[in-house]
């Protein structure tokens, strides 16, 4: 996959708004469970009461709470109210909220920052929970606990002011009491204490007549409001992440397609025989899906997962640092699964993607080769090899499925036992007054984040290294070098252009071979002029004229073409001036008009037509209802075989090159239709440099010149009548195919 990356420079911009994205969703969803705490602890326990610092307090209420204030503590309270009584200014804005300033002055919160509130919970609560205290003691002396201030509440005299008592106290006693409660409080923390002084808010908002139930409702319908947009900003970030993430995935995957499809039109016949054409395809679609799917999946996943997991943590930490080991347990169970599973199925993904290549071949072979495995009745045979190869892709698929099946169920088991155990252990928090039923509940939801994190991480531990392999196969392709190339500095043919071509002691060797399979071929083929290859087969005669494009380069010697050396010049210089029909003829799927107008796509219908002519085609081609129009199928499997070559013969004369090649291109004509060929083209060609590799004598019986090879050596060189003179190897192919009279 690294060998990749440079496909995904263009989409930067992409990846880089797409993680920016990724931060803000992961946010939203990590603050949601921070919203519910919020209002099981606030709006359902604490009845809409957020802390233990009231918006608005009676002032004798808050000449009670000064007593057990600090003198510093008092100022920074003060400050942060301001008094208020039924004469002042603003008092009638504020008598519907607070109904009790029309009888008595309340001191209201002013406008502070959340550190300011912050530093004043404790210090507010500790006082709300010793006044509501004594007041507890005073109401029920029987039932009232012992808060510590050295006095039986129950001989307190009738009519006793408890707290004007208190401030009566000489202040090292008042010091000292206020020394015992700050250690009683100790145990607590600030979060229990803002808790516990909630009650106490609320008992004083009830005494100044705000609407407790009101103010309940608005709060949750306040926090669920916010809860509901940002949902949907994370849903529409989602969205958005989906899109640009699937452009980068689709565009990435739709170059290195291109890429790869452009590398191997550049790919001469040694490069062909280190891929197979399965292969190629496989490499093409499958394994570039694979990357695709890939790709995606790493934008959506292995940038989210780690900003969840880690924001999990910190927050599940701050909602319940004393359950930490739950996650802990949970996530190391969670990377045994996941290793685990990866060890086992991680050798078998490379094995897939060969058993691929392989059912290809196996398919590709049975489709193109039906007439002959029809022919043979070997049907049930080719079945058999097909069931075999695609037994095996699915036995190898049905294991790594197997292993994978394992991890949901296992993952689920572990989110369950997960879950239990929190609600187990948070449970007795709970009682214990450590922590609140909302923390909980967050603390619940942050771990299964985290769970589901190092799940999405698993998923791409199996996606990656199926893709990596792909990668990997794709960048084989991509990076294999080219044996035959372009030179750095061309040279341009002369002009006019002859077209004479020259073999100087030319040999061939195919890679990886151990003999030459060419030797020392000389000779010269000039315009005007027909040269005619012959000889056994496997001697050669095709891999000669096949040195002519470049489709191999010669391993000793030279090639020259108008007295130039063929790799000097620029393939498509070279290949523009040559005319060449193969073995094979083929046909591509389309039109018999796009078929011919491959070689020239602004020829003109009667180039087209005299094309056909010539090649001895227009008879079959006029039968047809639709003339040039007529379908033809891939390959042309709906055209015999001699029609193939016929048509291709046409193309390669609608191109009017200055040399044609012609390999072994009239062997499916039967003998009057190759006479008639021949004799036409002989008119068109008159000036051309024409190359014929054929078995047959009558075929080369008439050709200036004929060469002939055998085991990839020129065994014999002139015309017909003088070949028969002197070469024996002639002699023997000639006697063969002909009588005296016709060999005469």
């Amino acid at each position: 996959m690294l060998r990749l990356l440079k496909y995904l420079k263009p989409y930067t911009l992409a990846i880089l708004l797409t993680i920016g994205l990724l931060f803000i969703q992961a946010n939203a969803d990590l603050a949601l469970p921070d919203y519910l705490s919020r209002i099981i602890n606030n709006g359902i326990q604490q009845s809409g009461v957020e802390n233990a610092v009231p918006e608005a307090i009676r002032q004798s209420q808050m000449d009670k709470l000064l007593i057990f204030m600090s003198a510093d503590d008092q100022t920074r309270v003060l400050a942060d109210y301001t008094l208020m009584d039924a004469q002042s200014p603003e008092a009638e804005s504020h008598l519907e909220a607070y109904p009790a300033l029309a009888q008595e002055p309340l001191y209201l919160l002013r406008e502070l920052d959340q550190a300011e509130v912050d530093a004043l919970i404790p210090v507010m609560g500790k006082s709300l929970l010793v006044v509501s205290g004594i007041e507890q003691m005073i109401a029920n002396p029987e039932s009232a606990p012992d808060m510590g201030f050295g006095f039986d509440p129950a001989k307190i005299p009738a009519g006793v002011d408890v707290f004007s008592l208190l401030t009566q106290m000489p202040a090292a006693q008042l010091s000292q009491i206020s020394a015992q409660i700050n250690e009683q409080f100790a145990a607590l923390g600030d979060s229990m204490i803002n808790q516990m002084a909630v009650s106490a808010v609320r008992a004083e908002y009830e005494a100044i007549g705000v609407n407790t139930a009101k103010l309940q409702t608005s709060y949750i319908l306040r926090i669920g409001g916010v809860m509901l947009l940002i949902s949907l900003l994370g849903g529409a970030c989602a969205i958005a992440i989906g899109f640009l993430a699937a452009r980068t995935a689709a565009g990435a995957a739709r170059d290195i397609r291109k890429d790869t499809f452009k590398k191997v039109e550049s790919f001469s016949n040694t490069e062909f025989d280190k891929f197979s054409t399965a292969s190629l395809i496989t490499r093409s679609t499958n394994d570039v899906t694979q990357v695709q799917h890939v790709i995606f999946m790493i934008q959506r996943m292995v940038f989210f997962a780690p900003i969840i997991g880690i924001g999990g943590i910190i927050r599940a930490l701050d909602k319940g640092a004393g359950m930490w080991w739950l996650i802990g347990i949970a996530v190391l169970a969670l990377i045994t699964i996941i290793l685990t599973i990866f060890a086992i199925a991680l050798p078998k993904f490379k094995v897939v993607q060969n058993l691929i290549d392989r059912l290809n071949l196996v398919t590709r072979e049975n489709l193109s080769g039906m007439m002959v495995i029809r022919a043979f009745n070997k049907q049930e045979d080719e079945a058999a090899r097909f069931d075999n190869a695609n037994r095996d892709l699915t036995d190898v698929s049905l294991f790594i499925a197997r292993v994978m099946v394992t991890m949901m169920p296992l993952m689920m088991l572990l989110m369950n036992v997960l879950s239990v155990s929190i609600i187990w252990v948070g449970a007795h928090q709970v009682a214990e007054a450590n922590m609140q039923v909302g923390d909980m509940m967050a603390f619940l939801q942050y771990a299964m984040q985290i769970v589901m994190a190092f799940l999405m991480m698993s998923m791409m531990f199996i996606f990656l290294p199926r893709a990596a392999v792909s990668g990997a196969r794709i960048a084989d392709v991509l990076e294999t070098e080219a044996t035959i190339i372009d030179p750095q500095e061309p040279r341009q043919f002369t002009k006019p252009f002859a077209g004479e071509i020259e073999f100087r002691d030319v040999s061939f060797r195919y890679p990886g071979a151990l003999d030459d399979v060419l030797r020392n071929i000389s000779f010269s083929a000039r315009p005007g002029e027909t040269t005619a290859f012959i000889g056994s087969t496997g001697c050669g005669k095709s891999t000669v004229v096949n040195l002519i494009p470049r489709f191999y380069d010669v391993t000793e010697g030279a090639i020259y073409l108008d007295g130039l050396d063929i790799r000097q010049v620029l393939q498509s210089d070279l290949r523009d001036k040559i005319g060449y029909v193969p073995q094979k003829g083929m046909l591509f799927s389309g039109t018999i008009k796009s078929n011919l107008l491959y070689a020239d796509q602004n020829a003109a219908d009667e180039v087209l037509n005299e094309a056909t002519t010539i090649a001895q085609a227009a008879e079959f081609i006029t039968a047809k209802a639709e003339g040039l129009e007529s379908e033809i199928s891939q390959g042309g499997t709906n055209v015999s075989g001699g029609q193939r070559q016929r048509l291709a013969i046409a193309r390669a004369l609608v191109k009017k090159p200055p040399i044609y090649i012609f390999d072994d291109s009239f062997s499916a004509l039967d003998f009057k239709t190759d006479s008639a060929l021949r004799k036409a083209l002989k008119q068109k060609t008159g000036d051309s440099t024409v190359l014929l590799v054929t078995q047959r004598v009558a075929t080369v019986k008439n050709a200036d010149q004929i060469i002939v090879l055998d085991e990839g050596r020129v065994v014999g060189k002139g015309t017909h009548n003088e070949l028969m003179k002197n070469s024996e190897t002639y002699q023997e192919i000639a006697t063969s195919q002909l009588s005296k009279e016709e060999l005469a």
